[in-house]
C-alpha cells in the first residue's frame, strides 16, 4: 500500500487514511453510485469478483489501480466476498457535495466480516451463521459462539483438543476470533476463517464489565458462567468485536446461555462427519440426516431442527416432552394446519435482529406484521392440545396485538424494497408527513385555486400564475395592468410586455413545494428510524416468540416426517440396554431404488460386544450407522425409522468408520485409524455407544489381527461399552467363547453362480466365508484375474490345511505347562514354627521320597 504522503490527491489522502484504519479489509469506498477500490484492494477484488480492473489518474506519481461494483448491485458482491472469507469496510459519503469544499467527508458506517453479516441476502436462510471466540490457556479452552442474525449467545469451558475440535465440528462457525498469539491453527485443523484479536481483548476484568454492561446486570452469576472464566473472556472478546463491526447498539442480544457436555449425547468430530449429520461426504445436501428429516415451514423453524439433531440431549424428561407433542400432533391431526399457518410466518427470528440493528428494510417489517396477524389463528389451532409442551410454547408465542397495530397502522400493504426512495408509511400516520406529501402531490390544483382567487382579488382578468426552474413560481400581469397589482406584490421580474411578481403566499407556497419532497423524505426515514426504535422496546417477548414459533415448527415437522417415514416413537428407560426392532437407516431408505431390508439389534448387560461379520458391500456400515441415527434421533425428541425401540442412557456416540490420508498433516490412514481409535478407547463409557469398522486393516495382517483382539477385548471387559465390531478377520468370532458380554452376527448373502446376491439381513453367529472374489466379481475386475485368484485361493487354503495337519502330529514347540509336584503342596501345609527339630527331620525325609517318587 501506497504511505499516505503531501503528494497525494486530498481525496486519495482521505482513502488512505480510512484504509490505514482498516488493514486486512477490502474498503468498499462511495463515489456516487459505484463502491470504488483502489491499490491492492481493487487488484484483490477484480481477480475474486471477476470485475475490471483499471486505473484512475496518478497518485504520489503512480498510476492508481482501481476497480469498482455499482452501489445498487453491492450485495450480490458482498456475498460473494463474504463466502469466500474475506471482511469489507463498507465507506459512505456522509458529507453534502453541494457545500464541501474538499473531499465529501465519509466514514465506515458497517463492517460485513463472515461472522457477522445479517443481511438477508447474505445469509443462507436455512443455516446459522455463527461467529466464535476461542480463549486457550494452560488450564483449558473457553469457547463463545454468537448468531448475530439470531442474537443467540453460548458459552463453554472445555478440557482437551478432542473437546475442542468436536465442538467446532457441531458448530462450524464461519469466523473464528483467536488472540494474536494463538498455534491453534498449526495444532488443529480449523475448518474456518481465522481473525486475530490482541490478547487483552480477553482480560476477565474488562471482559466481565463489558457483558454486564451489555445485559444491564451488576455480574454474570445470574447466567451462570461465574465457574466459567476462560468462557468470559472470550464472550467479552466476541461483544467487543462484534461491536466494532456493527457501529451499532445491539440491543437483541440479552443473556448468555450456558452450555455443557455432558448435558448432551457427546459426538465427536470424525463420528459426525461419518453419520452425515448435516454436511455429506459426497456434498449432496439431500443425503444427510437433515436433508431427509427438514420438512420445516420456516427458515427458523429449519435451524432449530439442525440444532436439535447435532445436539441431541441426555435429559430424558425434556425429550420425553417431545415425543409426547409429536405423539398428540398425530393422534389429533393437528400438524397439517399448522404447518399451514406457519407458512406465512417467514423468519422473524432474523427480521428483529435487523431491527435491533437498525438495518430491517420495509418488507421485512411487512413480513413481521403478516406473522404477527396469524398469531390468533395459531392460538386457536393449539388450545385442543393438551401435552405440556404445546402450552408452554402457546406462552412464550403469545399474540402481540399492540405491535401488529403498530405496522398496520404505519406500513403500505405493498412497500418498497429500500426506504431510500419513501413511499413506504401508511397516510394517516403521520400528519405532517401527510401534508407535505400532499404539497408536492397536489402543487397544481392549489396554484388553480391561487390564481383564481388573485383574479377575483385583483379584478384583472388575465392574471396567470405560474414556474420555471430559473425564477421559480411567479405571478404575471400584462404591462397595461400592472398598475393594479397590490401593494402585496413584489416585482420578481421585468418583460417586453408583461411584469412578474411574488406574493408573501406564492413565496411560502414555494418554499414549501421545492422542498416538500425532500422534507418529505426526510421525515419518512426520520419516522422510520422512529419506528424500529419503538419495535426494538418489544424485542423481548419478540424474540421469545419467534423461538415457541421456531420449536413449533420443528415439532409439526417431526410429526410430518413421522406420518410421511413410517417413523415410531420410541421408549426410553432408566436401565442400560439398547433394543431396536426392525431398525431403518433413513437416509439410506430414502435415497435407494431398492426396498431397504430392516435389522434388528439388541444390547443388554449380558450382550455388550457384537462382532459383525459378512461380505464387503453386504451393509456392515449401513447397519452399524442406522443404529447410531435411530438412538440419535431418539434422544433429539424425533421419532425413529423402526417398529419399535427401548433405549436407555447414552452419554457418547463414537465411530471409527473409514479414513483416508491425512497428506497436508503428514499422517497415514493407519495413522488416523488408530488415533480415532485411541480416542474411544481413552474416553468411552458403560453407557457409550461405539461403531468400530475394520480396525487394523491398514496394516500387516498379523499385527492388525492382534490390535483388532486387543481392541475388543478392552471394550469387552475394561469399558464394557454397547459396541458394534465389524471385521474381516474371521479369527475375532472366536471371542465369545472366551469373554463374557459378546456375541456373533452377521450380515447374509447367498452364491448364486460365480456370483452373489447380498440380502443384507443381519442373523446371529459369525460368518462363514468372506465372498471377496465374488464381490471383487461384481465391480467388474477381469474374469482372468478372479480365475486367477481363486486358483491360488485354492492354493493357499490346501496349504493351510496341510500345516494344521503337521502341527498335530508334531511334538508342541513349547512343552505344556508342568503339573506341580506333591512335594511342593507339603511344602506349602508345613509351618516351620510349629515344629521340633526331629518333627523337622521327618518331614524333610517325606519331601526328599516324594521327589525321587516324582
Amino acid at each position: 500500500m501506497t504511505k499516505n504522503t503531501p503528494n497525494h490527491t486530498p481525496m486519495m489522502q482521505q482513502y488512505l487514511r480510512i484504509k490505514g484504519e482498516h488493514p486486512g479489509m477490502l474498503v468498499f469506498y462511495r463515489m456516487g453510485d459505484f463502491y470504488e477500490l483502489f491499490f491492492t484492494d481493487a487488484e484483490k477484488a477484480s481477480r475474486l469478483l471477476d470485475i475490471t480492473l483499471t486505473k484512475r489518474g496518478q497518485s504520489a506519481g503512480k498510476p492508481i489501480p482501481m476497480a469498482g461494483v455499482p452501489y445498487h448491485a453491492a450485495e450480490g458482491y458482498l456475498a460473494k466476498l463474504v463466502r469466500l472469507g474475506e471482511s469489507v469496510a463498507i465507506c459512505e459519503q456522509i458529507g453534502d457535495p453541494a457545500t464541501s469544499k474538499g473531499p465529501v467527508d465519509r466514514k465506515v458506517v458497517r463492517i460485513v466480516t463472515p461472522g457477522t453479516v445479517t443481511d438477508e441476502a447474505l445469509l443462507e436462510e436455512r443455516r446459522e451463521n455463527l461467529l466464535a471466540a476461542l480463549y486457550e490457556t494452560e488450564t483449558g479452552f473457553g469457547l463463545a459462539v454468537l448468531d448475530l442474525g439470531s442474537g443467540r449467545f453460548t458459552v463453554q469451558q472445555l478440557d482437551t483438543d478432542e473437546a475442542l475440535t468436536s465442538e467446532l465440528e457441531r458448530l462450524h462457525p464461519a469466523e473464528l476470533l483467536l488472540d494474536e498469539d494463538s498455534g491453534l491453527p498449526e495444532r488443529l485443523d480449523l475448518q474456518c476463517g481465522i481473525t486475530r484479536r490482541p490478547v487483552w481483548h480477553f482480560d476477565l476484568d474488562a471482559t466481565t464489565q463489558l457483558l454486564t454492561r451489555q445485559f444491564g446486570t451488576r455480574e454474570l452469576t445470574g447466567f451462570g458462567c461465574q465457574d466459567q472464566p476462560l468462557a468470559v473472556g472470550a464472550a467479552g472478546c466476541l461483544l467487543q468485536y462484534v461491536e466494532e463491526t456493527q457501529h451499532s447498539a445491539l440491543p437483541h442480544i440479552r443473556s448468555l446461555r450456558v452450555e455443557r457436555r455432558e448435558d448432551a449425547i457427546i459426538i465427536d468430530a470424525a463420528t459426525r462427519r461419518n453419520l452425515e449429520l448435516d454436511h455429506s461426504l459426497s456434498n449432496q445436501p439431500q443425503h444427510t440426516l437433515a436433508g431427509i428429516m427438514d420438512r420445516t415451514a420456516t427458515p427458523m423453524g429449519s435451524r432449530m431442527l439442525r440444532r436439535w439433531l447435532n445436539r441431541p440431549l441426555r435429559d430424558a424428561g425434556a425429550v420425553s416432552e417431545r415425543h409426547a407433542t409429536i405423539d398428540e400432533l398425530l393422534n389429533q391431526r393437528a400438524f397439517p394446519a399448522l404447518q399451514e399457518t406457519l407458512q406465512g410466518i417467514g423468519d422473524i427470528e432474523r427480521i428483529l435482529a435487523r431491527v435491533a440493528l437498525k438495518s430491517a428494510r420495509p418488507r421485512d417489517l411487512s413480513v413481521l406484521r403478516g406473522a404477527l396477524g396469524t398469531l390468533p389463528e395459531l392460538q386457536q389451532q393449539l388450545t385442543p392440545l393438551t401435552s405440556p409442551l404445546p402450552g408452554v410454547l402457546s406462552e412464550k408465542i403469545g399474540k402481540h396485538p399492540e405491535v401488529h397495530d403498530l405496522l398496520q397502522r404505519a406500513i403500505i400493504e405493498q412497500p418498497p424494497m429500500l426506504i431510500r426512495d419513501g413511499g413506504v408509511l401508511a397516510e394517516g400516520y403521520d400528519e405532517e408527513l401527510d401534508r407535505l406529501r400532499n404539497l408536492s402531490q397536489n402543487a397544481d390544483q392549489f396554484l388553480l385555486d391561487l390564481e383564481q382567487r388573485e383574479r377575483q382579488r385583483t379584478g384583472i382578468s388575465n392574471l396567470k400564475v405560474s414556474y420555471n426552474r430559473v425564477h421559480g413560481y411567479y405571478i404575471e400581469i400584462s404591462r397595461l395592468q400592472s398598475v393594479k397589482a397590490p401593494e402585496d406584490y413584489v416585482r420578481r421580474q421585468t418583460l417586453k410586455g408583461a411584469e412578474r411578481f411574488i406574493t408573501p403566499e406564492l413565496k411560502k407556497f414555494e418554499d414549501q413545494v421545492l422542498s416538500a419532497r425532500e422534507r418529505s423524505l426526510a421525515r419518512e426515514k426520520s419516522l422510520y428510524t422512529k419506528l424500529l426504535d419503538h419495535l426494538a422496546e418489544h424485542l423481548q417477548p419478540l424474540q421469545n416468540c419467534a423461538e415457541g414459533l421456531a420449536a413449533l415448527d420443528v415439532l409439526c415437522n417431526l410429526a410430518e416426517r413421522a406420518e410421511t417415514l413410517d417413523l415410531r416413537q420410541p421408549e426410553l428407560k432408566r436401565e442400560p440396554g439398547l433394543e431396536i426392532l426392525d431398525g431403518r437407516h433413513p437416509v439410506v431408505e430414502q435415497v435407494s431404488s431398492t426396498p431397504f431390508v430392516a435389522n434388528n439389534v439388541r444390547f443388554d448387560e449380558k450382550r455388550r460386544i457384537l462382532i459383525i461379520t459378512g461380505p464387503n458391500m453386504g451393509g456392515k456400515s449401513t447397519y452399524m450407522r442406522q443404529i447410531a441415527i435411530i438412538t440419535l434421533l431418539a434422544y433429539a425428541g424425533s421419532f425413529i425409522p423402526a417398529k419399535a425401540a427401548s433405549l436407555g442412557p447414552i452419554d457418547r456416540i463414537f465411530s471409527r468408520i473409514g479414513a483416508s490420508d491425512d497428506l497436508a498433516g503428514g499422517r497415514s490412514t493407519f495413522m488416523v485409524e488408530m488415533e480415532e481409535t485411541a480416542n474411544i478407547l481413552h474416553n468411552a463409557s458403560e453407557q457409550s455407544l461405539v461403531l468400530m469398522d475394520e480396525i487394523g486393516r491398514g496394516t500387516s495382517t498379523f499385527d492388525g489381527l492382534s490390535l483388532a483382539w486387543a481392541c475388543g477385548v478392552e471394550l469387552a471387559t475394561r469399558i464394557r461399552a454397547f459396541t458394534l465390531f465389524a471385521t474381516h478377520y474371521f479369527e475375532l468370532t472366536t471371542l465369545p467363547d472366551e469373554y463374557p458380554g459378546i456375541a456373533n452376527v452377521h450380515l447374509d448373502a447367498v452364491e448364486h453362480g460365480d456370483s452373489i446376491v447380498f440380502l443384507h439381513a443381519v442373523r446371529e453367529g459369525p460368518a462363514n466365508q468372506s465372498y471377496g472374489l465374488q464381490v471383487a466379481a461384481l465391480a467388474g475386475v477381469p474374469k482372468d484375474v478372479i480365475k486367477r485368484a481363486r486358483q491360488r485361493l485354492g492354493e493357499l487354503e490346501q496349504a493351510t490345511q496341510q500345516h494344521a495337519d503337521q502341527q498335530q502330529n508334531q511334538l508342541p514347540l513349547f512343552a505344556a505347562e508342568p503339573q506341580e509336584s506333591p512335594a511342593l503342596d507339603m511344602l506349602r501345609e508345613i509351618d516351620p514354627d510349629d515344629l521340633s527339630p526331629r518333627k523337622a527331620l521327618e518331614q524333610l525325609y517325606l519331601l526328599k521320597k516324594e521327589l525321587e517318587q516324582k
